[in-house]
């Protein structure tokens, strides 16, 4: 018996490797590959939102829309945005198209680029655009863009909403948009520094995640130099009005 316990545990020398040894090897193969090869997610994605798409009534009516489209994979995209405004004399203003290319910097922001054109009564301008685009903490959607033209123009424009719910259907969001020239461009009616701002509060309701009807305020307002073109051309500088629209998506 004794030989026979021996001979056993030599073969289990010999056969099994020691616990430090086996915590060694276990350890070196999940710093190599803690949860396996990456998957590089190839699949092209696609969606498109309205975010507003409302008349706005008071002293001057006016039509007015936001909205944007991505298609692309998870870290590139292709985006396209518009924006722009119909007065009650049936003239576009403040039209912007952008077409940007979108690839992820961090977990909640995008870094895009393309170019940008303003198209609408006014004589149009084209720009180079750069800028960011997520979440901020707490949930803010926040942009930021800087575009520069052919003919020496630099512009800013920065944008910030946010979604809070009072239930899980009714949605109030408070919004804010402001736009920087850097030299006055009187073709276009605009002037240096800070040109102008638009806020809102609109309050919606979601039927469904994919349709919601909203009612709320709008204020526009030039400032500065722009103001002053503005009141040379006999325009108002200063708008409140009461807002009536859908957002939607898919």
């Amino acid at each position: 018996m004794r030989l026979a316990g021996f001979a056993f545990a030599a073969l289990l020398a010999g056969t099994v490797p020691s616990v430090a040894a086996m915590g060694g090897a276990m350890g070196a193969a999940s710093e190599a590959a803690p949860f396996g090869s990456p998957v590089d997610d190839q699949h092209i994605w696609y969606h498109g939102l309205l975010d507003q798409f409302e008349g706005r009534l008071g002293a001057d009516n006016a039509f007015h829309w936001e909205g944007e489209a991505w298609a692309g994979t998870d870290s590139n995209r292709v985006r396209f945005k518009s924006e722009g405004t119909v007065n009650g004399q049936g003239d576009a203003e403040e039209g912007r198209y952008e077409l940007l290319y979108s690839r992820p910097i961090t977990s909640f922001f995008d870094i895009q680029g393309g170019i940008r054109t303003d198209a609408d009564s006014h004589a149009g301008r084209s720009w180079a655009a750069l800028g960011v685009e997520g979440l901020a903490p707490l949930f803010f959607h926040v942009s930021a863009t800087g575009y520069a033209s052919a003919q020496g123009h630099f512009a800013g424009r920065v944008e910030g909403s946010y979604d809070l719910l009072i239930t899980q259907r009714l949605i109030l969001q408070p919004q804010l948009e402001m736009n920087f020239y850097s030299k006055a461009d009187p073709r276009r009616a605009i002037g240096a520094g800070l040109s102008s701002f638009d806020t809102g509060l609109r309050l919606r309701y979601e039927f469904t995640r994919k349709f919601a009807p909203y009612v709320g305020l709008a204020y526009e307002q030039t400032v500065g130099d722009t103001a002053a073109i503005a009141r040379t051309a006999g325009d108002p500088t200063a708008s409140l009005r009461f807002t009536l629209g859908i957002r939607a998506w898919l």
